[in-house]
């Protein structure tokens, strides 16, 4: 087995490779509504991350011994572009990380949503990471909730997340690429920020129970930052469409 290379990810001030401090996000943006073939739609860049999410729904289901008798089916396909990644072209084939992660998606929005409104339906969410550059999953579960939002699926909050990572015996928020291979450990963690409630939480690496909790309060602060970025991209996306319409 050949050994992990150690990375130097932190500069003699403290400061991470990308000049971040460790309780710094990366810059993001999110858009709502960019696809005029969808339901719901939204895109989000953050850091150098890149991704698009595409909600149908809801509608019939196919095939029809999957629909649910008392609730709406959410399934959820997350998927890496094959010139998403720097390091060698990915296989256009859904890999068992892709099928890992989407089941991962799902689980964080179902809370998010009254899915007994539409029994017998099932709403789809399609994630296309066009360039990646770490944590994801949380990106696409922030951006996917906002497209839920945009396509009038009832939900009692929005959805976002966040990484918390160790790196270097301390915890750092927002892990990029080179942090989330060469750091001690990673811990997505989305959550539905005006309830306060929890929605994923996972953790690659060793965390003392003193780390977890810290690092749960670093994502509280970070998600309601995330929050306002989700609200302001609808409220502009429906400003403009009542303005259209006067």
């Amino acid at each position: 087995m050949t050994e992990k290379v150690k990375v130097k990810l932190l500069t003699d001030d403290g400061k991470r490779l990308d000049g971040r401090a460790l309780n710094e996000l990366r810059p993001f943006r999110i858009e709502a509504g960019v696809l005029k073939n969808a339901d719901g739609s939204a895109y989000i860049e953050w850091g150098r991350n890149k991704i698009i999410v595409a909600v149908y729904g809801p509608r019939e289901v196919h095939p029809r011994h999957e629909a649910l008798p008392d609730r709406m089916l959410l399934r959820c396909r997350y998927s890496m572009l094959p010139f998403s990644v720097v390091e060698e072209r990915k296989s256009p084939s859904p890999t068992r990380r892709e099928i890992e992660i989407s089941k991962v998606i799902r689980e964080a929005l179902e809370p998010a949503i009254f899915l007994e409104e539409y029994p017998r339906t099932s709403v789809d969410v399609f994630i296309e990471v066009i360039e990646a550059d770490g944590s994801t999953r949380v990106a696409s579960i922030t951006a996917a909730a906002v497209a839920l939002a945009d396509a009038g699926i009832p939900m009692r909050d929005l959805v976002a997340g966040v990484s918390i990572g160790k790196i270097e015996g301390k915890l750092a928020i927002d892990l990029n690429g080179l942090e989330d291979q060469h750091g001690e450990g990673d811990m997505p963690i989305a959550m539905m920020p005006r309830l306060r409630e929890v929605t994923l939480l996972q953790a690659d690496g060793r965390f003392a129970p003193e780390e977890i909790i810290q690092a749960l309060d670093m994502a509280r602060e970070a998600v309601l930052k995330l929050y306002e970025e989700q609200r302001r991209a609808l409220k502009e996306k429906y400003s403009k469409v009542s303005l259209e319409y006067e």
